[in-house]
């Protein structure tokens, strides 16, 4: 089943790959397994919609039991499904993560995935034409050669619709190898609007650690706006002449696992309700504190009482 030919408008749509989660619970001796969802565009999406934009995801499912559950979901989300397609002939992608004395590992069941078989010709076209955000992250183009492509494709029919492009560089090394991942983060640099990379990441990519040399390098590159995320130090916001690091916000943090995809999608939904980048940001620091007060990637996204709430306490001490 494709997407729906007729695409409701959406404030964001986001593009990549959604999977379910299983977390390893264990009690003496035996293994139990959490399910719960993942993906970094998804939660991108569902962060957003929390926070009041009206959001939809672009992706591909398998046919089978995961696969829908995702689809309920978004659907429980108000993430708008119509660029969402079920894949009769690959399965909804699988990860595991696991924990022992050194901290967690991950294990992925994706090669061959649904999502990964996304290309050109299989883009909801309508959908990307009808928002006026398109998301997507290095990951969207790293599962597969034709899902980068279909990345490539996707930046041009947004611009034919009119709509801007954030991008979050979202380095995944198991994915592709660095050489490759250089030159399409550059390469697609050069077509962004808002540029999110983390510093994680942009050591990377960039060969340095210091915040002002990765802004510039992206700036250089041609995103026209650059915001470094730093965690828990906030962030620095950037048009190419204005730069202004936004101080984080401090709270009592217990997993970090969606923080910087809660970021993309608060700062994102305040771009589409009007605010400036550096207000946006400040918004988006609030919301990825308290996407970090919560374990797993969904559940603690928070809503947007509980951010004015949040930003409310900040500016009374």
């Amino acid at each position: 089943m494709q997407a729906s030919a007729t695409a409701s408008p959406t404030d964001i749509l986001a593009l990549g790959e959604a999977m379910i989660e299983f977390n390893e619970a264990r009690a003496s001796d035996a293994h139990a397994w959490l399910q719960g969802f993942g993906g970094d565009t998804s939660n991108m999406a569902i962060a957003a919609a929390r926070l009041g934009a009206r959001s939809g995801y672009a992706t591909r499912v398998g046919n089978d039991a995961f696969g829908r559950r995702l689809i309920e979901l978004w659907k429980r989300e108000r993430v708008a499904v119509d660029g969402v397609a079920v894949d009769a002939d690959a399965p909804t992608g699988v990860y595991f993560v696991s924990h022992d004395e050194s901290g967690h590992a991950f294990s992925y069941l994706r090669a061959g995935s649904a999502a990964s078989r996304m290309s050109p010709a299989t883009l909801p076209l309508e959908a990307i034409r009808a928002t006026r955000v398109l998301h997507m992250s290095g990951i969207s183009q790293a599962i597969s050669a034709t899902a980068c492509d279909a990345c490539f494709a996707a930046i041009d029919a947004a611009r034919g619709g009119g709509a801007r492009i954030s991008y979050d560089t979202n380095l995944r090394l198991a994915l592709w190898p660095l050489p490759r991942a250089r030159a399409v983060v550059r390469e697609t640099l050069r077509l962004v609007d808002w540029a999110l990379p983390g510093l994680d990441d942009a050591r990377h990519l960039f060969d340095t650690e210091d915040p002002a040399r990765i802004v510039g390098i992206c700036h250089d590159f041609g995103a026209s706006w650059v915001v470094l995320k730093l965690g828990r130090e906030g962030c620095v916001v950037s048009d190419g002449r204005r730069r202004e690091h936004v101080a984080g916000v401090a709270v009592d943090a217990v997993d970090a696992t969606g923080a910087g995809d809660c970021f993309d999608g608060a700062f994102v939904a305040r771009i589409a309700a009007g605010d400036d980048p550096f207000a946006a940001a400040r918004f988006a620091n609030a919301a990825a504190a308290l996407a970090t007060m919560g374990y797993g990637a969904v559940a603690p996204l928070p809503h947007v009482a509980d951010v004015e709430r949040l930003l409310a306490a900040q500016a009374q001490r």
